[in-house]
């Protein structure tokens, strides 16, 4: 199956000009949603994994899966003021501001090996502050791992410059 023609993509949202990629149609899709986990998995199948980090929210839905594969810990990585425990954040740009996200102080023991996994990757502003605030934690980030690439945003490549390996399904040039 071609994971892309089971991607929706929806123009001018969120605002003119964007064309979103949406990845329910594929998450409702039985075969498509196995064939994403089983091609996200099969680089790390083997490997001793000890965490699976998933950035909210499509991060939690494919990085469980990925984990359970692998047979691996999941950690969700949340905006600030959403998880329960002691937290580590980080703060990151966004086109019109700045976030934080956050991960429980507990979740990453020192030289953990970890696998980080998003829907997407577009600028990579979310995701190399993910990879950052693991390493912060003492992680062994072995890799990034995402369904749809946006490669005219460069966010794969800023990952690459952090030395984090990546992994992802499909392109959409010119997003």
């Amino acid at each position: 199956m071609n994971l892309i023609d089971a991607i929706r993509t929806i123009p001018d949202y969120p605002k003119p000009g964007i064309l979103f990629r949406d990845i329910t149609t594929l998450l409702g899709d039985p075969r498509a949603f196995r064939q994403s986990i089983d091609e996200l998995v099969q680089p790390y199948a083997g490997l001793k994994l000890d965490k699976v980090a998933g950035i909210e929210a499509r991060g939690f839905i494919i990085g469980g899966a990925v984990a359970h594969q692998l047979s691996a810990g999941f950690v969700p990585i949340r905006k600030k003021g959403k998880l329960p425990h002691d937290t580590v954040s980080i703060a990151y740009s966004l086109e019109y501001g700045v976030d934080q996200m956050e991960i429980h102080a507990d979740a990453i023991l020192k030289g953990e090996k970890v696998v980080l996994v998003d829907d997407l990757i577009a600028t990579g502003g979310t995701a190399t502050a993910a990879a950052q605030l693991l390493r912060n934690l003492g992680a062994d980030v072995v890799a990034a791992c995402f369904i749809v690439d946006l490669p005219d945003l460069g966010g794969a490549d800023r990952l690459r410059a952090m030395n984090v390996p990546v992994t992802t399904l499909v392109e959409f040039a010119g997003h």
